[in-house]
């Protein structure tokens, strides 16, 4: 079983910075794929950004030159620092995980975070 931990959230006003952190535990061989998503009630999942094993990142238009994500491999463990942030980047933060639980076994699973708020004032 592969657990991740999402921390960091809470309310900021408009303009302010916050850190999440997702921390991935539990039976790991290795993690590919990391990601941040968002979501607000009555709307879809969308993504936000992801990070490969590689270092290689992707993000959404809409936090382009605001947000960063980064991840330490040897930790299984990934950020996502949110700058510059609107009131229109509220939503709960999930982070997810692409995981080979056995060097064995080459599937690979998708786990989730339980979510984390993120609250921006105007």
């Amino acid at each position: 079983q592969v657990q991740l931990v999402e921390s960091g959230g809470g309310l900021v006003q408009a303009g302010g910075s916050l850190r999440l952190s997702c921390a991935a535990s539990g039976s790991i061989f290795s993690i590919f794929v990391m990601g941040w998503y968002r979501q607000t009630p009555g709307k879809q999942r969308e993504l936000v950004a992801t990070v490969t094993s590689g270092g290689r990142t992707s993000y959404a238009d809409s936090v382009k030159g605001r947000f960063t994500i980064s991840r330490d491999s040897a930790e299984n463990t990934m950020w996502l620092q949110m700058n510059s942030l609107k009131p229109e980047d509220s939503a709960v933060y999930y982070c997810n995980a692409e995981v080979q639980v056995q060097a064995t076994m080459r599937r690979r699973y998708l786990y989730w975070g339980q979510g984390t708020q993120v609250t921006v004032s105007s």
